[in-house]
């Protein structure tokens, strides 16, 4: 699932879903290896943990597809955040929720492309789900997707080193 992105732009979507199972690869590759105390830990003043990242992460790409752009009835699309928009990581052992999330990411993951191959970058999203005016591309959406799995990879990057000295992709 995890491929090298695309070094050519000659199909936009390959390139898109290329970035994206790059970036999803990044996250994961830094979640291995930490211990199972470790994944319900945070090392920084907000206080997210890695597997609260990962919640988030699966929950987020749910949202912008599942009930963004397809607008289907999602149950508890916002089930990753507390009313005070803290993280929630979900009960059980750790080595198995990390585990169990780390499966319906992936399941996820092959979900959104086969939404891609299915549809053009610039078909908008269904109006009825997340949406109900003004909905934007599914381009859109994938950038925006891109953007944040990299941004939390980057969070995992910082959090890993404090943890381990753990670097680099």
């Amino acid at each position: 699932m995890h491929r090298e992105p695309s070094k050519s732009i000659t199909d936009m979507s390959e390139l898109l879903l290329g970035q994206l199972s790059f970036q999803r690869g990044a996250v994961l590759a830094k979640l291995d290896g930490l211990a199972p105390e470790r994944l319900t830990a945070s090392v920084v003043p907000s206080g997210w943990t890695p597997l609260g990242l990962l919640n988030h992460l699966v929950h987020v790409e749910r949202r912008w597809i599942r009930w963004g752009f397809e607008a289907e009835d999602v149950v508890a699309p916002w089930g990753d955040c507390t009313p005070e928009d803290q993280w929630i990581v979900p009960d059980g052992d750790p080595a198995e929720v990390l585990t169990e999330l780390r499966r319906r990411w992936l399941r996820g993951g092959r979900h959104t492309e086969d939404v891609v191959k299915r549809h053009d970058l610039t078909d908008r999203a269904a109006a009825g789900g997340r949406f109900e005016s003004d909905p934007p591309t599914l381009g859109w959406i994938l950038l925006h997707l891109i953007q944040e799995v990299g941004r939390h990879a980057g969070h995992l990057d910082i959090a890993r080193e404090l943890v381990d000295a753990t670097v680099g992709e």
